[in-house]
Parts: structure tokens; C-alpha cells; sequence
């Protein structure tokens, strides 16, 4: 009759479940053989001796009543190990036999005494109470098992040998139904086992769906390239605190300082361990309640739970750790940072507020105060406020009618005579008044009209080129963006060829900062504009963005040297360095236009340092194209 179930191979978590469910039927099977036995006990009083019916019965329904505290005793706010398990499945098999031993000897004991009705009695009992028990053990089949091969084998044996036909057939009827319910047991306890693993496969299928799906929205958090949270994280972050009601936090925003040169000169994948390194040690400085996420690119952002004061401290440790040198493979490099603070709730009550006000102070900082912390201020507020008006009058604005430029003259410093003219925008708001040209290209950047505004400056410079000698050129200032838009540099070449004026007397100035945000795209525009016949002048040189290679990697003919350089003539070291400017032009064959001459002095030095032209206050200021041609009729009646 005993039957080795094969559980599936480390299924010990169903042990757990088996005994989970036997521990509900353990009640109801020893209360079912202390009653059965207490009645069997109380029928056999007046033919048995005391210790059949008194002493023996106590003792075993004294031991059932332990085995039963036992159970109920057993920890209901953990679940039980599979160790514990096992061992408790182990233990109660071993009791099982014990007491199916004992019950049945004890019954047998009884049979000798009484009549027919007392006989009957026993048959009854072992009958009704070891089914009542196979039932009861139906979650351990192998104690069920073992309670019918003892008091079934040993109850049909005695009867057998007693030679009653009648005791005989109860006793092998008895069997045969035991052996039908062992059956029916079995195949219950197997689709149990079969349900419970089928649970368990699922619970783990399910298990490992959600490890997956943590796994997933935490790599949807996570920058991979850093391994430090990106910027949905940090959104969610920023709301978490606010909705927490944190009383002060500070959002800092971080941007890196000449990472831009070290990607294109030394590749990608340099710039790529170049950023790992920087954000280790962000990570390192941040350590704590801080949040340090990489937003994109070279730009990070930062949750401090810090006011203004101290967050700035804090934030001028992050400059500090970002400058110390970073060894790379092909070369050790040096790069800076800018911080832009803003705190809560001064700067902002939202997070929208609050990363705009910061994204402002970082705009600050690179822009006034390179490399430095910047916390937003009620006087960046006031800046802000400015440039909305700015941005509001300029949407609302005639540009035709608004818009104009002037010209300052280009002089060659031998001869002084002028060679070009360089058109300089101006806006003339009736809203809010006199507007500087950096305002004015910075608005239309910020409300996406940098096209239009580029176009109708070039028209007007264009007209007031056509009434300049054929030997007097034009040079007309692009923006990154203007050169960055393949349909702006369409524009500019087709307005260009309707105006009549040739293409060789046009020069297109670009700024250094201009050029360091898109190498390539640059280049293909730069070239488009030189295959017209058009020169090509790199302005502010000097001003720290471009590197030596810029210079061998676009076809430029003009280097314009920034006006700091003229203000360093009046002295020696000066003057070398700016000897030297001029002879790294003359090497690679471009012509060279010293800015910023505002005295006789720096004229002369200029000269003597081998400019052949020079731009400056002292020279003429900008005006308009009447007073370039008045100047022009004065220069030949004196001459």
C-alpha cells in the first residue's frame, strides 16, 4: 500500500504547502480518536480490567491531546522553512506508526472481553476510526499509508486467525474498502501535488516577470553610459520632493567646460570615458540624500537637500573635483564646469520653475562667470523679466521696418584706406527702445526666428553694399544656428545672386562658439558659401574656443584677432603674443584683421607687428551707409 510519491526536482517549497494544509486536519484526527476511543473504552467498563478501560485509553488520548497542543502551538505569523518542513512531515510518520501501533493493540486487547456487542464494537472502531483518519491525513498519503498497512494488516491477521467466517469477511470487507479509499486518496493527493506545483510554477513565473520589470524601469532610469539616473528619474525625483513637502532643496545643474574640444580631437570614445570618470566623481562628491543624474550630453543635474548658502558650498566642491586633470589613454585632459543653483521655494514653487530658473543661473554662469557657481537671484529674476519683454516685442515686431544695420569700416594700416565694411545689426524697438545686437540674435534664437532675422539683415546690408566701390567688400555675420540650417544657407546664397552684388566681395564672418557645436555641419556649409567666390573670417579669434585644428579643418581666408589683443600692444609680452598670432596666420596663409584699435599707439604697433588691416574706434565707428560714402568722397579730395 505505500506508495513514493516523486516530488519535482527542489519542489520544497511544496513541503511547506503540505504542511500548511495537515495543520488543519490535525485538530480533527486526534479529536476523532479520542472520542472513538473514549467510547470504546466506556462501552468495555464492566468487562475489561481497569487498566484496558481507564489507564491505557487516559494515556492515549493524553499523548493525542499533546500531539494536537503541538501542532496548534506551531508559529502562525511566519511561514514554516522547508527544513521545518520536512522534519515535521518526518516526525509526524514516525507517530503515525506509534500510534496506529498502539490503537490497534489496545483494540485487540479489548476484543478478548465482552459479548458479541462489544466485538462488534472493536470492528467498528478500527473500521470507522482508521478511515476517519486516512481522511484526516490525506496531505501525508505516506502516514496514511503506513496507518492502514499497521492497523488494517494487524486487525485482519487477528480475525483471521480467530477462524470466525463472519469476523473474517468484516474483516477483508474492512480492508477492501480501506484499500479503495487509499486509492481515491491517492489520486487526490496527486492532483494536489500537481495543482500546488503548477501554483508554485506560476508564482515564480510571476516572480520573475517582476524582477524583469523592475529591472526594466530601473534601466529605464539609468543612463547607461554613466550608470548614474538620467533625467526621468531626476524629474521624478524633483516631484517626489515637492509632493513630500520638503521644507528647502536646491536644484543644481551642471554643465561641462571644454568637453566639446576633447570629443572632437581626441573621439568619441575618449569623450565617452571622459564623462564616466567626471560622473564617478560627482557620484563620490554627492554621496548622501543627494540625487546626481546625468540629463544628456555633458550637462548633469543635482537634487540637494540644502539651501541656497550651503548648496553653494557644496556646489563649488563639484567644480573643484571636475577640474583636477583626467588621465586618458591617449592623453591627460583638464575641463571645467559652471553650476547653476536654484532653491526652493525662493527660486520656484514648481519643477518646471525651478529647473528653468536653474537651467538660467547655468546660462549665466557660462556666459559671465565661466566656471563658477551661480544661484539664482531676485536681480537674474529681473534679467529674466527682461528678456521676456525682449522676446514678447520681437514676436510682436516689424522686422523691415524695425531692423537696420550699420557699417564699420575696415582700414589696410599702411595706406589707411578702407578695404571693407562690416554690417553690424541694430533694432530700434518702439516698444521697449534701443535693443544690443547680442539681445537681439539671442531673441530671435529663443523665439525660433533666427532665419527671418538673418535674411533681413543680409538684404539690408546687401543694398548698402551695391552703393560701395567695386573694391570696398562686405562682411555680414552668421550665427551657429545660421550655419548649423542648410535652407538658411540656401537663402543667404540666393539673395546673394538676385542682389548683383559679386560674390567676391562678401566676406561671412563666424564667431569661435559658433563653430565648436557642429564641426561637420560647419564645414559643408562653409564650403557651399566659398564655391561662390565668397570669403570666409573666423571673428574673435583668441577668445579661448577653437583649437589650432580648427583652423586646418575649415577653409577660412580671414582671421579677425579678438580687440583684447590690441589693449596687450602697449606692452612687451604683449606684443610677442600677438607677433605670434600673426605668424601662425601668415603660416597657414590667411589674412589677418587686429580688432579693437582705439589709439594711435596700438595703430602703429599693429602695423609694426605685420597687420596689414585693422578695425577700431579710432580708426571710424559704425554708421550708416551715407556716412561710409561721405568719408570715402573726404579720403579722395584729401588725397
Amino acid at each position: 500500500m505505500l506508495k513514493r510519491y516523486r516530488y519535482a526536482a527542489g519542489a520544497t517549497d511544496f513541503e511547506v504547502a503540505q504542511v500548511s494544509k495537515l495543520q488543519r486536519q490535525i485538530a480533527p484526527l486526534y479529536s476523532l480518536l479520542s472520542l472513538s476511543a473514549a467510547s470504546l473504552a466506556f462501552t468495555h467498563r464492566h468487562v475489561a480490567p481497569t487498566v484496558l478501560t481507564l489507564i491505557l485509553p487516559a494515556l492515549l488520548i493524553t499523548a493525542c491531546i499533546v500531539r494536537t497542543v503541538r501542532w496548534m502551538m506551531m508559529p502562525t505569523d511566519r511561514q514554516v522553512t522547508p527544513a521545518e518542513a520536512r522534519g515535521l512531515l518526518r516526525r509526524t510518520l514516525i507517530m503515525a506508526g506509534i500510534l496506529a501501533v498502539l490503537f490497534v493493540s489496545w483494540a485487540i486487547a479489548l476484543d478478548h472481553y465482552g459479548g458479541p456487542y462489544e466485538q462488534g464494537h472493536v470492528a467498528m472502531f478500527v473500521a470507522v476510526t482508521v478511515l476517519g483518519c486516512v481522511f484526516c491525513l490525506g496531505y501525508h498519503p505516506h502516514a496514511a499509508a503506513l496507518v492502514c498497512a499497521i492497523v488494517i494488516g494487524t486487525f485482519l491477521a487477528y480475525c483471521l486467525s480467530k477462524g470466525s467466517e463472519v469476523i473474517s469477511a468484516i474483516a477483508i470487507n474492512i480492508a477492501l474498502v480501506t484499500g479503495v479509499i487509499l486509492k481515491v486518496l491517492r489520486d487526490s493527493f496527486a492532483g494536489f501535488l500537481s495543482l500546488e506545483l503548477s501554483q508554485q510554477a506560476l508564482e515564480q513565473k510571476r516572480a520573475e516577470a517582476q524582477e524583469l520589470s523592475e529591472e526594466n524601469a530601473l534601466l529605464a532610469q539609468t543612463d547607461p553610459l554613466t550608470a548614474l539616473p538620467n533625467r526621468r528619474y531626476f524629474f521624478a525625483e524633483l516631484d517626489r520632493l515637492l509632493a513630500d513637502g520638503a521644507q528647502s532643496f536646491t536644484v543644481a545643474l551642471l554643465d561641462l567646460d571644454g568637453f566639446k574640444p576633447v570629443n572632437d580631437t581626441y573621439g568619441h570614445a575618449q569623450g565617452d570615458q571622459l564623462l564616466q570618470i567626471i560622473s564617478q566623481r560627482l557620484r563620490h562628491v554627492g554621496a548622501g540624500e543627494m540625487v546626481v543624474a546625468r540629463l544628456g550630453g555633458d550637462e548633469f543635474g543635482v537634487l540637494m537637500r540644502l539651501d541656497a548658502r550651503d548648496a553653494m558650498a557644496r556646489g563649488q566642491m563639484f567644480c573643484d573635483i571636475v577640474k583636477e586633470p583626467v588621465p586618458l589613454p591617449e592623453a591627460t585632459v583638464v575641463v571645467g564646469c559652471s553650476l547653476g543653483l536654484a532653491s526652493y521655494p525662493d527660486a520656484g514653487q514648481t519643477a518646471q520653475d525651478l529647473f528653468d530658473r536653474a537651467d538660467f543661473a547655468l546660462y549665466h554662469a557660462k556666459a559671465q562667470r565661466r566656471g563658477a557657481c551661480v544661484v539664482f537671484s531676485s536681480e537674474l529674476e529681473e534679467l529674466i523679466r527682461s528678456e521676456q519683454a525682449i522676446d514678447s516685442a520681437f514676436q510682436a515686431a516689424d522686422l523691415d521696418g524695425e531692423l537696420s544695420v550699420v557699417f564699420q569700416p575696415i582700414f589696410a594700416t599702411r595706406e589707411l584706406e578702407l578695404v571693407a565694411v562690416e554690417a553690424l545689426a541694430r533694432w530700434e524697438s518702439p516698444q521697449i527702445g534701443t535693443v544690443s545686437p547680442e539681445q537681439l540674435i539671442a531673441a530671435a534664437e529663443r523665439v525660433g526666428m533666427a532665419r527671418r532675422t538673418t535674411l533681413t539683415l543680409f538684404d539690408k546690408a546687401l543694398v548698402g553694399a551695391a552703393r560701395l566701390p567695386q573694391n570696398v567688400r562686405l562682411t555680414f555675420n552668421l550665427s551657429a544656428l545660421d550655419i548649423a540650417d542648410e535652407v538658411t544657407v540656401t537663402c543667404l546664397l540666393e539673395r546673394l545672386a538676385a542682389s548683383g552684388v559679386a560674390p567676391r566681395r562678401i566676406v561671412f564672418e563666424l564667431t569661435e562658439n559658433s563653430l565648436i557645436t557642429d564641426i561637420g555641419t560647419a564645414r559643408l556649409s562653409l564650403e557651399r558659401l566659398r564655391n561662390t567666390g565668397a570669403q570666409l573670417a573666423l571673428d574673435d579669434f583668441g577668445t579661448g574656443f577653437s583649437s589650432l585644428s580648427t583652423l586646418h579643418e575649415l577653409p577660412f581666408d580671414i582671421l579677425k584677432i579678438d580687440r583684447s589683443f590690441a589693449a596687450r600692444l602697449n606692452d612687451q609680452t604683449g606684443r610677442r603674443l600677438v607677433s605670434a598670432i600673426r605668424g601662425l596666420a601668415q603660416t597657414l596663409s590667411l589674412q589677418c584683421v587686429l580688432e579693437g584699435i582705439e589709439t594711435e599707439q596700438q595703430l602703429v604697433e599693429a602695423t609694426l607687428a605685420g597687420f596689414d588691416y585693422a578695425q577700431g574706434y579710432y580708426l571710424a565707428r559704425p554708421g550708416k551707409i551715407e556716412d561710409v560714402i561721405e568719408s570715402l568722397g573726404k579720403h579722395k579730395r584729401a588725397a
